[in-house]
C-alpha cells in the first residue's frame, strides 16, 4: 500500500482530524489507505468508513482486514446517502484527499499520465461511460475551449480547442500520443511538460465531473458532522482549493457570507486554521506530490 501511494501530510491529517479512539470517522479518498490505516491505529471502538470508486482501492481495503473498516465502492458525492444506509448519519470527522493518486498515475494503462502512451481514458471509476478519448472527440470547440481555460488554466486555450477539432478532423484522436502531437506546437517552449500537465488535468476534471463532486459534498458536510466535528481537506490545484475555502470561511462557493440580524456570520463550519498547512522542504524531497498541497481544517460550529 505504500507503493501505491505515499500519503501527503499525513501528521499533520491525523492531528487535523482532532481523533477521538471512540469516534465515528470517513476517509472519503481510500486510495492505497495510508491514511485510514493510521486513523484506524488510533481507534478503539472506534469505526472508519473509506470511500473510493476506484476497483484498485477496493482491493487495498480487503488487504486491510479491518472489522472496524467498512468499505464504500462508491464517489464521495454520494456520502450522505451511504452513511444512512449504514446507519451512521453523524460522524466525527472527514478526511478528504483530493485530485489523483500516485498509483492512477503510474499506471500507463489508465492514460492519466503524460509519460507513458496509452488510450485516452483518465477515469477513477472504470464502469463509468464517459472518458477522455470521447472528450477530445466529441466535444464541440467551444466546449474544449472553455474547459481548457477554465480547468486546465492554460492561456491559449481558445487555439488549442481549434488545433483539437482540426487534428480529429483527419482522424480520431485515440492515444496520449496523438493527443500531444495535436497540441504540440502550440505548447510554450521549454514549459512543454507543465502545458501538457494543465491540459491533462482539466481533461480529467471534466471526465470524472470533479468539481461539481466536490461542491456536492461539501454542501452536505455540515449535515453529516457532529458538533465539534472536523473537517480535513487536502487539494492540489487552486480551483479545488477555492472552493473549499470559500466554503469553510463563508459556507458558500460565491459571493459573501450572510450575516443575521446581528451582523453575525451565518455559516456551519468554523476554520481552524487561518492559512492552508503546506508540506515541509523535507516531505517535498521524498515525496514531490506533496509541492501543491494545501491542507484546511475545519471544525463544525
Amino acid at each position: 500500500m505504500t507503493q501505491y501511494h505515499e500519503p501527503v501530510l499525513l501528521q499533520a491529517c491525523i492531528d487535523g482530524l482532532n481523533l477521538q479512539p471512540g469516534g465515528t470517522y470517513v476517509d472519503i479518498t481510500f486510495g492505497g489507505g495510508g491514511h485510514s490505516r493510521e486513523i484506524l491505529n488510533q481507534l478503539d471502538g472506534g469505526k472508519l468508513f473509506g470511500f473510493d470508486q476506484d476497483v484498485d482501492a477496493r482491493a487495498n481495503a480487503q488487504a486491510l482486514a479491518d472489522p472496524r473498516l467498512t468499505f464504500v465502492a462508491s464517489n464521495f458525492r454520494n456520502i450522505k446517502r451511504y452513511l444512512r444506509l449504514y446507519k451512521a448519519e453523524k460522524v466525527d470527522g472527514i478526511l478528504a484527499d483530493l485530485g489523483i493518486s500516485s498509483h492512477q498515475i503510474d499506471t500507463p494503462e489508465r492514460g492519466f499520465s503524460t509519460r507513458f502512451d496509452a488510450d485516452l481514458d483518465m477515469r477513477m471509476n472504470q464502469n463509468a461511460d464517459r472518458t477522455a478519448r470521447q472528450v477530445v472527440n466529441e466535444y464541440s470547440e467551444p466546449e474544449l475551449h472553455r474547459i481548457l481555460g477554465m480547468y486546465g488554466e492554460i492561456t491559449n486555450a481558445r487555439t488549442a480547442a481549434a488545433a483539437l477539432v482540426s487534428a480529429r478532423s483527419n482522424r480520431p484522436l485515440k492515444t496520449v500520443n496523438d493527443l500531444k502531437a495535436a497540441l504540440q506546437r502550440y505548447a510554450p517552449r521549454g514549459k512543454e511538460n507543465k502545458y501538457f500537465a494543465q491540459v491533462f488535468q482539466a481533461l480529467r476534471i471534466e471526465v470524472n465531473e470533479e468539481l461539481q463532486a466536490l461542491e456536492e459534498f461539501l454542501e452536505q458536510v455540515p449535515d453529516i458532522l457532529k458538533p465539534g466535528g472536523r473537517l480535513v481537506v487536502m487539494s492540489y490545484h487552486s480551483l479545488e482549493d477555492r472552493l473549499v475555502k470559500n466554503f469553510i470561511n463563508k459556507g458558500k462557493f460565491q459571493g459573501e457570507v450572510e450575516k443575521d440580524l446581528f451582523g453575525n456570520d451565518i455559516k456551519p463550519l468554523q476554520a481552524v486554521t487561518r492559512k492552508p498547512i503546506e508540506a515541509t522542504p523535507d516531505e517535498i524531497a521524498r515525496n514531490p506530490r506533496a509541492r501543491s498541497a494545501k491542507l484546511r481544517i475545519a471544525e463544525k460550529i
